[in-house]
Order: C-alpha cells, then structure tokens, then sequence
C-alpha cells in the first residue's frame, strides 16, 4: 500500500467494532494512530468536544467512527447529528488531508437490481436517514477530501451488536441454544467480515481516495445458509427453530451489490466468505 507521507490518523470512535479492526490493519502499515473514544470525549457535548481543537493537528486525516446506533427513534438521530455538528464546529480552522466518514449501505432503496455506489439514496429507516443525513453535511464541508464507506452487514467475533446473522447464531450455536429464524430463513443478504473493513478503510486512508464506496463481499448468503453453517462448522446438534414473521420481509428478501468499483481500485482484493471464517474458528 501506499502511505503518501501519512503524517497522523485521529479516529474518532475508537472503539467501535470496525474501527479496532482498522486500527489493526493501519499499525501494520505503521501509520500513527490517535485514538479518540466516547470516554475521552463525549461528541454530543458541546463543552466536552472542544477537546478535539487541541488534538486534532493541521494535515491530519480523521476517520469518524463514532454514532449511537441502530437509530431506533427520533431521540437517537437528532443524537448523531448533534454529534456531527459537534465534530464540525471543533475542527473548523482545520486544514485536514482527508476526512473518513463510516456510513451503511441503509441509505439505499431497494432494489432487484445489483446496488452500486451511483444507486438511489432513499432510506427506509431512520438509521439510513441518519447516515443520508450525516453523509450531505460532511460532503458540504469537506467536499473535496471526504470519503465516505458504506459497509453492508458486517460479522465477526467480538461483535457488540449481536445482530440477526452470523454474529448472533454463532453466539447461539456455541452456547447449544437453538437459532430462530425469521420465516423459513430465506431472506438474502450480503455479509461482509469485519477484517475485510478494516483492511480497506486502510487502503483508502494509505492512498488518500476520496468519494463513496461500498464495502460489501458481492455474494449473497440466505439466513437459513448461514444457520447450517453453524451446525457444520460449530455444533452439529444446533436445532433451527422457524417463527413466524410479524411484519414484511426486510427488503423484500434480497439485497445485492456490485463491489466493482472497491475492487477495481484494491488489485488482487479476496473478500472472506462465511464459511472460511467459520472453518477458521
């Protein structure tokens, strides 16, 4: 990778489960890191965050990782643009080199066709909206060194989510409780590992590129797949128990991605399958 004379990385929201994996892959091409987490400084607090003036150095490139999330309700997304507001307003008089945003693939609308970085932005969910929201208001200021990721669902170990998926039925399986599925399981969904983020956040950051770019692995895997891998790799005694919806299938049960455009600019780039992971375990 390049490193195009990095002089600093401050991440904002250091601790979250994306961005330790970056932090990982960013020490490995021996870029020095300043972490920032909520417990240093509170990004809602206007009085707390004018900490960050004095950390954050000219040429710095900032990686913000930091959100209160899933947004669930109103409260929560005026939260996060609170939080944005905040970080903007301390790093005004800033020259920064770059300025990484960690979005979600939740700002597009659905569709039967493969979703791509051109695709319509129209979120069903006041998470999306939070993101779509957030995304417009750091492009106004940082139009010309902002880059934006949008990751698709993202598992790993150590994830503190626990999201329906491969975070969750891992959980389930090492602890010999059944996995529930919603319907028959059907629903079909791209997964990405939670490496695999953190090596391409590097990537941007180590060759300063800007503009959007999902981060998704372009396969599709349905929840009932995912759930008998389980039983493969982790416990062939796990018993899958099918409930009934109560509502719509999310997405209309299928959600795709072309990952052409990451991969045109990260040569050679493998994304880890499922199945790999668990087989690693």
């Amino acid at each position: 990778m390049k490193n195009n004379k990095i002089q600093r990385v401050v991440i904002l929201g250091a601790n979250s489960f994306i961005a330790k994996s970056a932090i990982k892959h960013l020490r490995k091409e021996k870029v020095k890191i300043i972490k920032v987490s909520r417990k240093q400084i509170d990004f809602h607090n206007k009085n707390s965050v004018k900490k960050l003036k004095i950390i954050v150095k000219q040429n710095d490139i900032v990686f913000l990782s930091a959100a209160k999330a899933p947004v669930k309700n109103i409260s929560m997304l005026n939260y996060n643009m609170t939080i944005i507001e905040n970080i903007v307003e301390s790093l005004k008089n800033i020259n920064l080199k770059q300025f990484i945003y960690l979005s979600s693939d939740a700002v597009y609308k659905d569709s039967l066709k493969l979703i791509n970085e051109n695709s319509i932005c129209e979120p069903d969910s006041l998470h999306g909206l939070m993101h779509l929201a957030r995304e417009k208001y750091l492009k106004s200021i940082y139009s010309d060194k902002i880059c934006i990721v949008r990751p698709t669902l993202v598992y790993g170990l150590n994830d503190p989510h626990n999201g329906y998926g491969p975070n969750m039925f891992l959980r389930k399986a090492q602890k010999k409780q059944n996995i529930e599925l919603f319907g028959k399981g059907e629903e079909k969904r791209d997964h990405v590992y939670v490496d695999d983020v953190g090596k391409i956040i590097t990537f941007l950051i180590t060759n300063n590129l800007t503009g959007v770019f999902n981060i998704t692995s372009g396969s599709l895997l349905s929840f009932k797949q995912i759930a008998l891998m389980m039983k493969k790799f982790i416990n062939p005694n796990t018993i899958l128990e099918f409930k009934k919806r109560n509502g719509p299938m999310p997405h209309n049960g299928y959600r795709a991605f072309n990952n052409k455009k990451i991969l045109e600019k990260f040569k050679g780039f493998k994304f880890k399958k499922v199945n790999q992971w668990l087989s690693e375990l």
